[in-house]
């Protein structure tokens, strides 16, 4: 395997993980600034791992695997790491179902790939999106703080619920395109 910059992109995402959670519970006034800021650089890592692997024709089987992966995981540990700083039920369920959703959809490609109908469950305009409202609700939610006048928090929980409506959404779309497959017959 060529080492590619897409894939050390992937593994420096997932690298951030634990910076993340760490520089999250610093007991620093400036932790929510710092975790803002690892969140930040991996979300653009997610961004210019995808750019740069198809503009430099560096896609891999390795990124096209770990790539899903480190995404799933940052976003996972970050919303743990808020429901814990949050623990109430309007922000448990927003939270449950992206990590709920994400692992269904996951199951659902894997068995997809494993019948040869993968495409049918590619990611879509919607997933785009909900990823683009996923990751701007966690780096204001990460902040913590209100940034001028802007309520930061309170945003970040709309887009949140915008969010998981939008992981509903697709997940719905996914299930759709693959439902004939689903409730097929088994073929002798």
């Amino acid at each position: 395997m060529v080492w590619t910059v897409p894939n050390t992109l992937t593994v420096l995402r997932i690298a951030l993980i634990p910076v993340l959670v760490l520089v999250f519970y610093l007991p620093f006034q400036w932790s929510n600034l710092a975790s803002t800021a690892v969140f930040g650089l991996a979300a653009l890592t997610d961004w210019f791992d995808g750019y740069l692997a198809r503009k430099l024709g560096q896609s891999s089987p390795f990124g096209a695997f770990l790539d899903p992966v480190a995404d799933k995981l940052i976003v996972a540990v970050a919303l743990v790491i808020l429901v814990q700083a949050n623990p109430t039920w309007w922000f448990v369920i927003p939270a449950a179902v992206i990590v709920g959703r994400e692992i269904a959809i996951s199951a659902l490609r894997e068995w997809m790939a494993e019948i040869g109908e993968r495409a049918q469950v590619a990611v879509s305009v919607i997933g785009k999106i909900k990823t683009t409202a996923q990751m701007v609700a966690l780096l204001l939610l990460l902040y913590r703080e209100p940034l001028w006048a802007l309520p930061t928090r309170d945003i970040g929980i709309v887009l949140l619920y915008v969010a998981a409506i939008l992981t509903l959404w697709s997940m719905v779309i996914y299930l759709r395109a693959a439902w004939p497959l689903l409730t097929a017959s088994e073929k002798k």
